[in-house]
């Protein structure tokens, strides 16, 4: 049996700014979604097999309250092509964590922030499978 992650879900600050945002860096589309006009609004972006759910929060919510706002440290995406990758970077004034670039043994990864503040981990392998020790 082959496992693999099906998708990330993020609570966000703003739904419409978020969908525009996933799809303007990395080229996401929506999926499906309820946008307006509900107690609810939540969408799926993706692109190929991969998946971001997210859900506009209410932060005056008494569920949120007490709870901080994001439920995960941070999320990683891989992408094939670095001269793209760098080139939307500079193009949409992303501000990276970390000094810039880090470079591991056998990869490169950017941090930034999204919108909503969520941590993003990009990384290129050369487009070599990620491999360890």
């Amino acid at each position: 049996m082959n496992i693999k992650i099906d998708h990330i879900n993020l609570t966000v600050r703003n739904l419409e700014e978020s969908i525009n945002w996933y799809k303007t860096m990395f080229g996401f589309e929506l999926k499906e979604g309820e946008l307006k006009d509900s107690s609810e609004l939540w969408a799926i972006v993706g692109k190929d097999d991969s998946m971001i759910c997210m859900y506009e929060e209410n932060l005056k919510s008494p569920e949120m309250k007490d709870s901080a706002f994001h439920k995960i440290y941070h999320f990683g995406i891989r992408v094939s092509d670095k001269d793209d990758w760098e080139k939307r970077l500079q193009e949409n004034n992303i501000k990276l964590l970390y000094g810039g670039v880090h470079k591991y043994p056998r990869s490169l990864s950017w941090y930034f922030f999204d919108p909503s503040g969520h941590k993003i981990e990009v990384s290129y392998a050369g487009n070599e499978p990620l491999r360890f020790a």
